[in-house]
C-alpha cells in the first residue's frame, strides 16, 4: 500500500505521521491539515499581487494607448505635408532626376601633359576635373566621362586632396592613352586652333579636351597632338554666337559644361551664355560693337594669363548659383 507523509511543526520541530489511503490525515493533536494547507494557498504573494496590478492596468489603458498612436500617426503625417510643400528645391530636383537620359556621347579629358605643368598647375587641374565630374552627376543627359593617361603629378594631388574618388561613379580613369582605348575614327580634338568648326554633336563620337593649365606658354600643343596622332580635331562654334574680350580658350570645365549645356538645350547660343564666365567679357555677336573688336593679341594674353585651364572660384560659384536658379525655374 502507498503511504504519504505529512510534516507539522510542533514545539519547533517536525514530527512526520504516516497515513495510509483512505483515512483522514489528521496531526499529532488529532486535527485534520488539509484545510490548513488549503487555507495557505488562498494567501497570495506580493509578486503576484503587483503583477495582477501590473496586468489590470495595462488592460484599462488599452484604449488610451490606442488613441496615442493614432495622434502619432496623424502627427508624422503632417510633418511629411509641411516638408513637401516647404522643399521646393528638393521637388525640383527630384523631377529632374526621373527624367535623366543619359547620352552615348564620350567626353574624354587628356591628362597626357602632366609633364608639362607645375604643382600648382596641376592643382588648378585637379578642381576643374571634379567640377566636370560634379557637373556630369547632376546632368539631365550625362555623358560618359573618362579620364585618359592618368597618372604622375595629378593622381598624386588627388591622392592628396580625397582618396575618395576612387570610389567615383559613372566615370572611366584609366591610365592608358586615349588613342590605345578608342577607335582613331571615333576620336575628336577639341581644340581653339583647329579651322573646323563643331556645328552639330555626333553622339557616336569620342570628343577629347586637353587636360592642360599652362598660362599659354605651349599654344597649339592639343592642335599639334591631334595633327601628330592623325585624328580629327574641331572647335566650338564660340565665334558665331559671342564676342568675347578675351582668347577664345576656355578652361577644361568651362568646355566641359557647354557639351552637358548643349546637350539639354540643343542651341549653342544658350550653352555658352549659361556657362562662360562674366570675366570673359562675353556678348552676343548681334550686340557686339566695333571697339570691344578692337584687342590686340597682347592685351588678349594680358588680360587672360590662366586662359587655358584656370579655375576662377568666383566664377565657379556665380556659374553655380546661375544654375541653381535655372533649375529653381523650371
Amino acid at each position: 500500500m502507498s503511504s504519504e507523509f505529512l510534516c507539522k511543526e510542533e514545539s519547533n520541530k517536525k514530527e512526520c505521521i504516516t497515513a495510509n489511503n483512505g483515512e483522514n490525515i489528521k496531526d499529532a493533536d488529532n486535527s485534520p491539515l488539509i484545510e490548513t494547507n488549503a487555507k495557505a494557498q488562498d494567501v497570495m504573494s506580493k509578486r503576484q499581487a503587483k503583477r495582477l496590478l501590473k496586468q489590470k492596468q495595462w488592460e484599462d489603458q488599452r484604449d488610451l494607448r490606442k488613441q496615442k498612436r493614432k495622434e502619432k500617426r496623424q502627427k508624422r503625417k503632417q510633418e511629411r505635408q509641411a516638408n513637401l510643400e516647404q522643399n521646393v528645391d528638393s521637388d525640383s530636383r527630384k523631377r529632374i532626376r526621373r527624367e535623366i537620359q543619359p547620352s552615348n556621347l564620350r567626353l574624354i579629358v587628356d591628362c597626357s601633359f602632366d609633364h608639362l605643368m607645375a604643382l600648382k598647375d596641376v592643382k588648378k587641374l585637379n578642381k576643374q576635373i571634379r567640377r566636370c565630374y560634379a557637373e556630369n552627376r547632376r546632368a539631365v543627359h550625362p555623358v560618359q566621362l573618362y579620364l585618359t593617361s592618368h597618372g604622375g603629378q595629378l593622381k598624386s594631388n588627388m591622392d592628396e586632396y580625397d582618396k575618395g574618388w576612387i570610389n567615383w561613379k559613372d566615370i572611366y580613369i584609366k591610365s592608358e592613352h586615349y588613342k590605345d582605348l578608342m577607335k582613331t575614327e571615333d576620336l575628336v580634338y577639341l581644340t581653339s586652333d583647329s579651322p573646323e568648326v563643331l556645328n552639330e554633336l555626333d553622339e557616336t563620337k569620342a570628343y577629347i579636351i586637353g587636360g592642360l593649365v599652362d598660362h599659354n606658354h605651349h599654344k597649339g600643343i592639343t592642335y599639334k597632338q591631334a595633327l601628330d596622332l592623325g585624328i580629327s580635331h574641331a572647335q566650338l562654334p564660340l565665334g558665331s554666337f559671342v564676342k568675347m574680350n578675351t582668347r577664345k580658350v576656355l578652361a577644361v570645365n568651362h568646355v566641359f559644361e557647354i557639351m552637358l549645356a548643349y546637350l539639354e538645350k540643343r542651341d549653342w547660343k544658350e550653352a555658352f551664355f549659361c556657362v562662360l564666365p562674366q570675366r570673359k567679357g562675353a556678348v552676343p555677336l548681334s550686340e557686339a560693337n566695333d571697339a570691344s573688336a578692337k584687342i590686340s593679341p597682347a592685351q588678349e594674353d594680358a588680360d587672360e594669363p590662366d586662359t587655358d585651364s584656370s579655375l576662377d572660384e568666383n566664377d565657379a560659384a556665380n556659374t553655380e548659383g546661375q544654375k541653381d536658379e535655372e533649375h529653381k525655374n523650371s
